[in-house]
C-alpha cells in the first residue's frame, strides 16, 4: 500500500535536543518533577487506575468516572515514557511496569480493552458505552481510548526497549483489524485519535495492516455504509462525518476531533502519497488560519460542542479555545511543515505554543485551564464551572495531554531533509543532528522570546556541505499570521540581520527560511537578529467581536491586560492609536516577563494571566483614534 517512505522533512528527535534556556527548561523540569507525578496521583485518587485493576479482577467495585477515562492514563504513560527516554529513572520505570501489568490484566483474551465494559458488562448503558461491543461508537470512545494506548505503547517501547505495553497494544490492534474494514464492520470512531496511533504502530512494526486500518477509518467518514452518519448538538459536522474527508473544505464541529483527524490525514498522506488527502488538509488549513484562528493560536469558538464556529466567528469572553485544541493545532501544523517544508506552518505552531497552549498550564505545574478565553470579567465561570486554573477536572483530557506534549517539545526545534538543516524554533540549548549522512553538533544561545538575538554554533564532525535554513518568523516580516485574518496596524521597516562568522550576509528567502548554503566548518557561528518592537494588531473587519479594537504583540507573544495591573478593571480601557508603547523587562513579575506599558496601562504576556487571583482580563482593547 505504501508508495513513499514517510514525510519528506524529518524532525530531529526530542532525545537529540537538550534545552538550556530560562524560559522552557524550567517548564520542562516542572512537567517532569511536578506535573507527571501529580497526574499519576490524580489518576489514582479518581479511580482511573483502579478501573484497570477492577477489569483485571484484582479489585471489587464498579467502574469509576467517565467511560473515556482510560485514555487519560495512557496519555500520562506516554509522557512518562518520553521522560524515560531522556534520563534513566528506575522508580518510574518500575511504576510503569506495575501499571502495564494492570493494563494487561484488564485486557480480555481476544485483545479487547475498555474498562467501562469489562468491569461489569451488565452495567453499561445503551446511550453511553453501548450494550454490546462497537454498538455505540458515536459516543463511547471505545476506539479513541486505544488510540492513546497505541501512542503510549510506541513511546514506551522506544524509550525502554520493553515489549510489555507494545504487546498489549498490538493484541488490541489485531482484534480491531479483524473486526473493521471494507468487507467487515463499516463504522468509524466518534472521536478521532486511533488513526494517529495506528500510524505509529505501523512505523514501529512495518505491518501495513495498521496503516490500511488508519486509512479505512478516515475514508469511511461521510459514508452511510449500513449506518447513520454521526451528528450531535444539532450539528451535522460535529464529528466530521458529514462529508467524505477528501471533500471537506471547512473546519467544522468539535475542534479537537477535527484537528486530530487532519493530523491523521497528514500522517496517512505522507506514507501513501495520497494527493487527495493533501489537497483536503491544505484547504482546511487555509480555512482555519484565514477565518477561524484566534490571535493566541487557539481554535474552537463555541462552548456548545467545543466546536469551531462559522467563518469569522471569534468571540472573546465566550471563546472555548480548549488547551487540547491548541495542542492538536501544534501537532497538525508540525505535520503540515513536514509535508511542505514551509515556515508558515511553524509560524502558526509557534503562535499556539507560546500563547494558546502555554496559558493552559500554571507555573506550579499542578493547575490547568481547560478553556482559554481572550477576555474575562473575573466572575463568570470558566473551565467547566470554575473560574481560573483548576487542579483537576472530571474530564481531565487537558492536564493529561499537557504532560505528554511538554515532554516532547524539544523535538519541534530542528528538522532535516536530504541536504538541509531547518531551524524552526529559537530555544537555547544543544542538539545532535545528522545532515547529508554527517553528524553535526549544534549549540543555540538566545534569550528568546524576550530578545530577538539568536547565536547558533555549528560543529560538524568534519567539514560538511549543506544548506542551513533559518526560519524568519512571519511577525518579523510584518505578518502576525499567514493570512489576512490579522494585520499589524503599521508596517515596520526594521529587518532581520544575519551574520556568518561575524560577516554580514544577505541570504535568499525560500518558503519563509533564510537559506545559507556552505561547507560548514567546526565552530562556525551564525547570528540572527530579529527586531522586536511592540506591535499593534488589528483584526479582519468580518470578526464582529474585534471591530474597533486593537491587540498587542511583541515577538511571538500576544499580550493582555489584567485588572490587578490596571486599577482593578480593564473592561472600559482604550488605547489611542498614537499612544507610545514601551517594553520593559520585569524579572520579579510572574517568573520574569517583559511587560508593555503605555501611560497608566500595563500589559503582560497572555500565557501568564490568571496567576494572581480572580480579576478582569482582556486581549482586545477599544481603539481610540
Amino acid at each position: 500500500m505504501s508508495s513513499q517512505t514517510d514525510y519528506p522533512f524529518k524532525p530531529v528527535p526530542f532525545t537529540s535536543v537538550n534545552f538550556l534556556d530560562t524560559f522552557w527548561s524550567p517548564r520542562l523540569a516542572t512537567n517532569r518533577r511536578i506535573t507527571l507525578p501529580y497526574n499519576f496521583r490524580k489518576c489514582e485518587e479518581t479511580g482511573r487506575i483502579d478501573n484497570f485493576a477492577k477489569a483485571a479482577g484484582w479489585m471489587e467495585g464498579p467502574h469509576e468516572g467517565i467511560f473515556f477515562n482510560d485514555s487519560d492514563v495512557f496519555k500520562v504513560v506516554e509522557g512518562a515514557a518520553y521522560n524515560l527516554a531522556l534520563a534513566a529513572d528506575p522508580e518510574l520505570d518500575s511504576y510503569l511496569d506495575d501499571l502495564i501489568a494492570k493494563f494487561a490484566g484488564a485486557q480480555e483474551a481476544d485483545g479487547y480493552l475498555y474498562t467501562a465494559r469489562t468491569i461489569d458488562p451488565t452495567a453499561v448503558r445503551a446511550d453511553r458505552e453501548g450494550l454490546t461491543r462497537w454498538s455505540h461508537l458515536r459516543v463511547n470512545h471505545e476506539l479513541y481510548n486505544v488510540g492513546h494506548l497505541y501512542e503510549a505503547a510506541v513511546a514506551h517501547f522506544q524509550a525502554t526497549g520493553k515489549r510489555n505495553l507494545l504487546d498489549v497494544a498490538l493484541k488490541n490492534a489485531d482484534l480491531i483489524d479483524s473486526v473493521f474494514g471494507p468487507e467487515k464492520l463499516r463504522a468509524v470512531p466518534g472521536h478521532q485519535e486511533i488513526e494517529i496511533g495506528l500510524v505509529k504502530l505501523y512505523r514501529v512494526t512495518g505491518d501495513e495492516r495498521y496503516l490500511r486500518l488508519a486509512k479505512f477509518f478516515l475514508d469511511e467518514r461521510g459514508h452511510a455504509n449500513g449506518r447513520e452518519l454521526y451528528t450531535n448538538f444539532g450539528n451535522p459536522g460535529y464529528m466530521q462525518d458529514h462529508l467524505p474527508v477528501v471533500e471537506q473544505a471547512e473546519a467544522v464541529g468539535h475542534s479537537v476531533r477535527a484537528v486530530y483527524m487532519y493530523t491523521g490525514m497528514a500522517d496517512v498522506a505522507a506514507l501513501t502519497g495520497d494527493a487527495a488527502y493533501i489537497a483536503a488538509i491544505d484547504r482546511l488549513w487555509e480555512n482555519v488560519v484565514g477565518r477561524k484562528l484566534y490571535l493566541t493560536g487557539g481554535i474552537g469558538a463555541r462552548h456548545t460542542g467545543e466546536a469551531f464556529g462559522d467563518d469569522y466567528e471569534l468571540p472573546n469572553a465566550e471563546a472555548y479555545a480548549e488547551t487540547c485544541a491548541a495542542i492538536a493545532n501544534i501537532l497538525w501544523n508540525q505535520r503540515m511543515f513536514l509535508l511542505h517544508g514551509d515556515a508558515r506552518y511553524i509560524d502558526v505552531l509557534e503562535l499556539s505554543l507560546y500563547n494558546g497552549f502555554l496559558s493552559g498550564v500554571s507555573f506550579s505545574g499542578s493547575e490547568f485551564f481547560y478553556t482559554n478565553p481572550l477576555a474575562s470579567d473575573g466572575k463568570t465561570a470558566l473551565n467547566r464551572g470554575s473560574f481560573g486554573r483548576q487542579p483537576w477536572f472530571d474530564c481531565s483530557c487537558c492536564p493529561t495531554n499537557d504532560v505528554r506534549f511538554l515532554a516532547s517539545l524539544p523535538g519541534y526545534v530542528y528538522a532535516t531533509d536530504t541536504n538541509s538543516l531547518y531551524v524552526n524554533l529559537f530555544v537555547a540549548g544543544e542538539g545532535q543532528v545528522e545532515v547529508g549522512g554527517q553528524a553535526v553538533g549544534l549549540r543555540q544561545e538566545t534569550n528568546y522570546p524576550w530578545e530577538g538575538r539568536v547565536r547558533l554554533r555549528i560543529d560538524p564532525a568534519q567539514p560538511t556541505e549543506f544548506s542551513l535554513r533559518i526560519r524568519i518568523p512571519g511577525w518579523a516580516e510584518n505578518l502576525p499570521v499567514p493570512s489576512d485574518l490579522y494585520r499589524f496596524a503599521e508596517m515596520d521597516s526594521a529587518r532581520f540581520a544575519l551574520t556568518v562568522n561575524g560577516e554580514s550576509v544577505t541570504p535568499s528567502i525560500e518558503k519563509g527560511y533564510a537559506v545559507l548554503p556552505a561547507i560548514w566548518q567546526p565552530g562556525d557561528l551564525v547570528e540572527l537578529t530579529l527586531p522586536m518592537p511592540v506591535r499593534r494588531v488589528l483584526c479582519h473587519e468580518a470578526v464582529e467581536a474585534n471591530r474597533g479594537r486593537v491587540a498587542l504583540m511583541r515577538g511571538p507573544l500576544v499580550y493582555c491586560l489584567e485588572g490587578v495591573d490596571n486599577g482593578g478593571s480593564v473592561a472600559d480601557l482604550s488605547l489611542a492609536d498614537d499612544a507610545p508603547l514601551a517594553a520593559e523587562h520585569s524579572p520579579q513579575l510572574l517568573n520574569g516577563v517583559t511587560v508593555i506599558r503605555s501611560g497608566a496601562i500595563t500589559a503582560i504576556p497572555y500565557y501568564a494571566w490568571g496567576h494572581r487571583g480572580a480579576g478582569e482580563m482582556a486581549v482586545w482593547l477599544r481603539r481610540a483614534n
